[in-house]
């Protein structure tokens, strides 16, 4: 059971990054949609790379890191350019549609789904390895999220460019460790 939970914490690494760049804005319902939405696409990814491992493990694993490489860097991209354009920024208390946070909850579970095809492989149970990916994930995301509040109100608004650093960066890397 060790595995499994080393796997979620693993997993639950950049989920956790983009809710803390999100928490850079200081929208305070995305504290709770956020880790439920990483948490529960964390989860339903493994446990669809499970179920698609044993019929084309190997066709996820050729595509997994291109599609969260692209879709990372686009947010990332347009987080980075809305800040160093300094065009007008929603207000504090109007979150982001729902489509955005779809689109980062499907880009940081993809590698879950490609994760989800070692299930069978841990000495846990594969529910509870899934329902550890999802809890892990939905705390550290919440984590993520309520430290990077804390450093975006002492330290300016200014830090969307971090955050879209960030996105760009985790894209980055998904893609360098996959090639």
């Amino acid at each position: 059971m060790l595995a499994a939970l080393v796997l979620a914490l693993g997993l639950a690494m950049d989920a956790s990054a983009v809710a803390a760049a999100r928490g850079l804005l200081g929208r305070r319902r995305e504290l709770v949609i956020l880790p439920l939405l990483f948490g529960g696409f964390q989860a339903g990814m493994a446990a669809l790379g499970w179920l698609l491992g044993a019929w084309g493990g190997s066709y996820v694993a050729a595509w997994d890191h291109w599609v969260a490489f692209g879709l990372l860097v686009v947010i990332g991209g347009k987080m980075l350019v809305d800040a160093l354009r300094g065009d007008d920024h929603p207000a504090p208390d109007r979150p982001a549609g729902l489509g955005l946070y779809l689109l980062l909850a499907i880009a940081t579970s993809i590698d879950a789904a490609a994760a989800g095809i070692t299930l069978p492989m841990l000495a846990a149970p594969p529910w509870f390895s899934l329902l550890a990916i999802g809890i892990v994930t939905a705390a550290c995301s919440a984590l993520g999220y309520l430290a990077a509040r804390h450093v975006g109100a002492r330290l300016g608004s200014r830090l969307e460019v971090l955050g879209g650093l960030i996105l760009i960066g985790l894209g980055v890397r998904v893609l360098v460790e996959h090639l």
